[in-house]
Parts: C-alpha cells; sequence; structure tokens
C-alpha cells in the first residue's frame, strides 16, 4: 500500500498584487467619473472613454489570472518535487 505524506496548507496571507489590482481598478474609476464628458463634448469622447477603462479593468483582470496560473504551476511543481524527493527517501531508507 502506498503512503503519501500530506503536505500542511500554507496559511493565506495578503494577496498584494490581488489588492494592487482592486485599487488600480478603483482608480480607473474614479479617473473615468472626474472625465465624464459633459453636453457640450464631441459625441466620441463618452464611447472612448468607455472603451478605454474597460481596457484597463479587462487588461487588470487578465494580469491577475495570469498571476493565479503561476502560483498554481508553482505550487504543483513543488509538490511534485516534495513527492519525488519522498519517493526516493522511502526508497533508500
Amino acid at each position: 500500500m502506498r503512503h503519501e505524506r500530506l503536505t500542511r496548507l500554507e496559511k493565506p496571507g495578503t494577496d498584494w498584487k490581488a489588492l494592487g489590482y482592486l485599487v488600480s481598478i478603483a482608480s480607473v474609476l474614479f479617473l473615468g467619473s472626474i472625465a465624464w464628458p459633459q453636453p457640450d463634448d464631441p459625441a466620441w469622447h463618452m464611447p472612448f472613454l468607455i472603451l478605454g477603462m474597460a481596457a484597463s479593468v479587462i487588461g487588470m483582470g487578465c494580469r491577475y489570472k495570469a498571476h493565479l496560473d503561476q502560483k498554481r504551476e508553482l505550487r504543483r511543481t513543488k509538490n511534485e518535487a516534495e513527492r519525488a524527493k519522498d519517493r526516493k527517501a522511502s526508497r533508500h531508507g
């Protein structure tokens, strides 16, 4: 019968990258509200402002998803390395 050691879960800390992205999203919304076109501004200002704000928020979302994927891959690789080390130790010990 094969016994695998359970790894302890790390205590979750503050995800500073996520917090930074949330702050950036908030700043986009605040700046967009200040830049909101007035009735006498050209008609193209509003759609361009909305597109720019949306592109910025979507870009931050994509970068955060890549960050989560990288963290998941690092955890997976670390767990694989620990299992390989345990297997090697059980063969020699």
